[in-house]
């Protein structure tokens, strides 16, 4: 878990540093509909939509876009563009890496026509439904800025809420919690007085496969073209992610 968890600030920082923010902005706005058209408009009664709304100000989503994806989700406001939906997707990479990919789409033939051309182009195939699933856990993480409280506080009281796991790597705490828990170890770690800078559901994989360096790069830059597809909202590997993969994904640029 702790490679992944690394993983998971690398690219939350070239996520950051991405000077195509629209793109960010357009995924957290799309989960937001979603989770509003699916659990209602109200953040308090809506976990989904509450936790997509706060991972929308961390990323500096303007106010009136976020109150718009949520009119959108809730059908009070129509703009063409139909309906959007979660999907997956799964498949295999360069040297055998199993890839399962979360989307949110309102043309279905579109994305899966996208997903299996850049699967294709990057030495990869677009597998079947359950293909690769059973290979991954899913979890929830919770990513908490660290502005110098006491650590073994934090962790007490992390563990308390309910984490099952908690590291801390540069920045950020990452704290780990069973799927149907996330959002109530969210609440009670926010309540707490604690800074959420994310919350998010993530697939865990069972068991990893290492890669030397050339495959590495391969796999990094398939991950990199789904990522800036507008539909893909997350994208996980069975990729051994140690010290040695990561400094391979730390220095592409």
């Amino acid at each position: 878990m702790a490679g992944h968890s690394k993983w998971a600030n690398i690219k939350h920082k070239k996520a950051k540093e991405d000077k195509k923010r629209a793109k960010i902005f357009n995924k957290h706005l799309r989960e937001i509909s979603v989770a509003a058209r699916e659990g209602g408009g109200d953040p308090d009664m809506n976990p989904r939509l509450d936790t997509a709304i706060n991972n929308a100000k961390s990323d500096n989503v303007p106010k009136d876009n976020i109150e718009r994806a949520i009119k959108k989700g809730t059908g009070e406001l129509d703009e063409g563009e139909g309906r959007y939906e979660d999907a997956t997707y799964e498949g295999y990479g360069p040297g055998g890496v199993a890839y399962f990919i979360e989307v949110t789409t309102n043309n279905y033939n579109r994305t899966v026509g996208e997903i299996r051309h850049i699967f294709s182009k990057h030495g990869g195939n677009l597998g079947t439904d359950g293909s690769v699933a059973y290979m991954f856990d899913q979890k929830g993480m919770i990513r908490i800025k660290d502005v110098g409280f006491d650590e073994d506080e934090f962790m007490l009281e992390a563990i308390d809420a309910g984490a099952e796991e908690i590291e801390k790597d540069d920045e950020f705490y990452a704290v780990t919690t069973a799927r149907e828990e996330m959002y109530e170890v969210n609440d009670k770690l926010e309540q707490a007085g604690y800074d959420i800078e994310s919350a998010e559901l993530i697939r865990i994989p069972q068991t990893e496969v290492k890669v030397d360096e050339d495959t590495a790069v391969s796999n990094f830059k398939l991950i990199e073209k789904f990522e800036d597809n507008d539909d893909v909202s997350n994208v996980f590997t069975n990729m051994k992610m140690d010290e040695e993969t990561l400094a391979i994904a730390e220095e592409m640029e």
